[in-house]
């Protein structure tokens, strides 16, 4: 019985291990780049502002664009000041980040649109486009977030998952939640599709 017990109990940390090693996997994710061709592109598609206005994405046609689901309550909201300084340091250039607040993952983005603007305005001082929340995981994901994801990449898996689009509207890959606005990585893909013809 004793043996059963500690097999048992080898089995349950060996599980748990393997569990958080996924979870670790998920949310760091290096760049994961389209497996298949997509239809369309991301300029085709329409959504609407924070306050509800129409915001077709064709107004970003020709840039290279981070999409990036977002919220408030997250651990890792304080990435909205490197995405601020990332949009401002090459929007010039032709770049821009895209935010979709989404309450998705525990709750973690209950405000309402101005309380999401005031948050975002005085905390972070963001200047790049935020868009109406939505969903981004699931059956019912949003437009949007088909789209991205139906070349085969991950849907996110967490807030502040990143999608990497070129001039020409495809997406060129997906970082994980934990990729930072700064890593070296992320810095060098944009800058690489900055440096590719505007399509």
């Amino acid at each position: 019985m004793k043996i059963v017990l500690i097999v048992l109990g080898v089995l349950i940390v060996l599980g748990v291990a393997v569990a958080l090693l996924t979870l670790r996997s998920a949310l760091a994710g290096g760049a994961q780049t389209p497996a298949g061709a997509q239809e369309g592109t991301l300029w085709d598609l329409e959504s609407r502002t924070l306050e509800d206005q129409a915001a077709p994405l064709d107004a970003w046609r020709g840039q290279v664009v981070l999409v990036v689901n977002v919220a408030s309550k997250c651990g890792l909201t304080p990435q909205y000041e490197g995405l601020e300084k990332l949009h401002r340091a090459r929007q010039d250039q032709g770049f821009a980040v895209l935010g979709f607040p989404s309450n998705d993952f525990m709750d973690q983005e209950p405000g309402t649109p101005a309380e999401i603007r005031e948050f975002c305005t005085s905390k972070f001082d963001v200047t790049f486009p935020l868009f109406r929340k939505v969903v981004v995981k699931g059956e019912g994901k949003d437009g949007i977030y088909r789209w991205l994801t139906a070349g085969g990449l991950e849907e996110p898996t967490w807030n502040f998952t990143k999608y990497l689009v070129g001039r020409d509207g495809k997406v060129i890959a997906r970082y994980g939640p934990k990729t930072a606005p700064d890593d070296p990585q992320l810095l060098q893909a944009i800058d690489a599709a900055l440096g590719s013809p505007q399509g």
